[in-house]
């Protein structure tokens, strides 16, 4: 009887014990949105800003009309196939993204390139991305094509835009390169309420100067909740009174786990909204903390803090910030 006491006691402590590691597992566990999911509630929120054109290239000079007033002039007689002259149907993909709720779903922020490599922020007239294909065969153009850019849309003509040639790297952050113009012009110029844009070639393209700020800078880190990094979530910086720009943290360190903004470009007493973006459940999943710059601040974001929003919410969300 005392050996059956024995046993039943030593089961159950272990049914005990199982018990209890089997909750403490579950209370734990804690599901995080892979690269996949994230990369795919962005590419649907580009889909969801595309327009699609159709036209004849035997038709010659042609304007096209986006939703938000932007012409986009391309000669049919200009395109071509693997080096040789297209004729018939053609079709035309736009994106016009203009407003930073947009730039953040579709991870398109504006971030120059400087001469030495760093980024900084850049403010925009527009950012766009045109690609004509036939029967899904990318063309070129041999004598590139125009646009012409309602000013209104961003505040009124800057004179001194410049066009950008979008690059995304091997981890889908886009970044903006100076486009080479030989006429040294910047490739755009604003006259009355519209600019007028020359591109040499179809992709990701941008109208936008460097943002400019007298006083020092400093870097940023950013802390995320554990499971997150630099291919499931993202960081980004909304400065406040800069409705036309949104810049980004696109460097992780993995060992520390932070987001960092390393260049030391971010102006010391700077007033912006740091805002961190991920998915979950096939929506946005995101916090946004309102902050004023200090040298080498370091800021950190909690599971706590974040909310679930659709596309359209966040978009007018981050669309509202001062």
């Amino acid at each position: 009887m005392k050996q059956f006491k024995n046993v039943l006691g030593t089961l159950l402590a272990a049914t005990l014990l199982f018990s209890s590691c089997t909750k403490n597992d579950d209370s734990d566990m804690v599901t995080r949105a892979t690269a996949e999911d994230f990369n795919n509630l962005r590419e649907v929120a580009l889909e969801n800003l595309t327009q699609n054109f159709q036209f004849n290239a035997n038709d010659g000079s042609i304007t096209l009309t986006s939703q938000k007033g932007v012409e986009i002039i391309i000669n049919g007689a200009c395109l071509t196939l693997n080096g040789n002259a297209v004729t018939g149907e053609v079709d035309l993909e736009f994106v016009e993204i203009f407003e930073r709720g947009q730039m953040i779903t579709t991870n398109k922020p504006t971030m120059g390139i400087k001469p030495n490599g760093d980024k900084a922020l850049l403010l925009t007239g527009g950012a766009f991305f045109v690609e004509t294909t036939q029967k899904g065969m990318a063309l070129e153009s041999n004598c590139g094509f125009q646009m012409r850019i309602p000013a209104d849309l961003t505040g009124g003509v800057d004179n001194e835009m410049i066009l950008w040639n979008g690059i995304i790297d091997e981890d889908g952050n886009l970044a903006w390169e100076e486009m080479e113009d030989a006429a040294g012009r910047g490739g755009v110029f604003g006259e009355g309420n519209t600019y007028f844009g020359f591109f040499q070639s179809f992709g990701w393209s941008n109208v936008d100067r460097f943002y400019n700020d007298p006083r020092p800078k400093t870097t940023i880190l950013v802390a995320v909740p554990e499971g997150y990094n630099n291919t499931n979530s993202s960081v980004y910086l909304s400065y406040d009174g800069e409705e036309t720009g949104l810049a980004q943290l696109d460097t992780f360190d993995a060992g520390t786990g932070l987001f960092s903004e390393h260049y030391g470009q971010i102006p010391i007493g700077l007033e912006c909204h740091i805002i961190f973006a991920t998915e979950e459940g096939n929506n946005w999943k995101y916090a946004i903390k309102s902050v004023t710059i200090a040298e080498n601040d370091i800021f950190t974001f909690t599971d706590s803090e974040t909310q679930i929003a659709t596309e359209a919410q966040l978009t007018a969300l981050i669309n509202g910030l001062p």
